[in-house]
């Protein structure tokens, strides 16, 4: 009863989080709008930049607009100082968009041979993108990589344990919001020690709290190795139990940063409430 107590109250705080952050307005101005054809948003310019996950366009309001998507965006096909079209989605918080068609208007090679056009091109392609443009294009590259390692530190409650371990992500699977989220836990206490192995899944929100942070929630077994002492100068009472569970949790990123609060069900000799801080390399 005490675990689907706290579990109750874990939902409840992260969907009215979820809620606020829908009703309160962007903390991140709003970028110039983009011509549209039926529900697609259509941008022109130049190609800063291009690499496996992400498109760098420099558009003739002279703004840096950064398109991603891993099917539509030729890289091989596609060269900086080339003019292309590019079709995508609505402009997001950090700049980009996703990019669902990219069409090569005219090529560097083209533009150079016809003599004002090369010089324009030149200049286009010396141009250095702004400093907001490296960050998100790193960004778009951290988050399209599939596979993530980190750790975690915390405490876990009742019984009341200093906690720690490594983590990774693989993925997405099946959903591009899916992730898998195997991680070990460690936990020493007064007279607890703790060892877990957690085959966990967790789905990340489209939305973000105060534009910044990305809530996900999920869940998974775990395997919990737990030992309890307590001894004497000459008597020992120690217990040892392997106790299958299953865990539920709820958290929120920042670029590689995290914040998670998990509880265990069906797992009496576990922590009932663990809460973490961590960092995705």
């Amino acid at each position: 009863m005490r675990n689907l107590l706290v579990l109750s109250i874990c939902v409840s705080a992260l969907i009215a989080a979820t809620t606020q952050a829908q009703q309160e307005p962007s903390e991140t101005p709003a970028a110039k709008s983009a011509p549209m054809q039926g529900n697609e948003h259509v941008v022109e310019g130049t190609v800063v930049s291009a690499t496996e996950d992400t498109l760098v366009v420099r558009s003739d309001d002279n703004e840096y607009l950064f398109t991603y998507a891993a099917d539509h965006v030729p890289n091989k096909a596609v060269k900086p100082g080339d003019r292309v079209r590019v079709n995508g989605s609505a402009q997001m918080a950090n700049g980009s968009r996703v990019a669902k068609n990219v069409t090569v208007i005219e090529s560097g090679s083209e533009a150079a041979s016809a003599g004002t056009g090369g010089h324009e091109a030149h200049q286009t392609n010396e141009a250095t993108p702004p400093l907001q443009a490296t960050n998100v294009t790193n960004e778009i590259k951290y988050e399209a990589r599939r596979f993530h390692v980190g750790g975690r530190i915390g405490s876990g409650f009742s019984p009341q344990l200093f906690m720690f371990g490594p983590q990774a992500h693989f993925g997405p699977y099946f959903n591009k919001r899916l992730m898998f989220h195997p991680n070990m836990e460690f936990g020493f206490g007064e007279v607890t020690y703790m060892f877990a192995i957690n085959g966990e899944m967790a789905y990340r929100f489209n939305q973000t709290l105060h534009g910044q942070w990305t809530p996900y929630f999920g869940m998974g077994p775990s395997f919990n190795f737990i030992h309890h002492a307590a001894t004497t100068n000459t008597v020992c009472f120690c217990d040892f139990a392997y106790k299958a569970g299953f865990n539920v949790f709820v958290g929120a990123q920042k670029h590689h940063t995290f914040f998670e609060m998990k509880t265990a069900l069906w797992s009496a000799q576990a922590p009932v409430l663990r809460l973490y801080v961590g960092y995705n390399f």
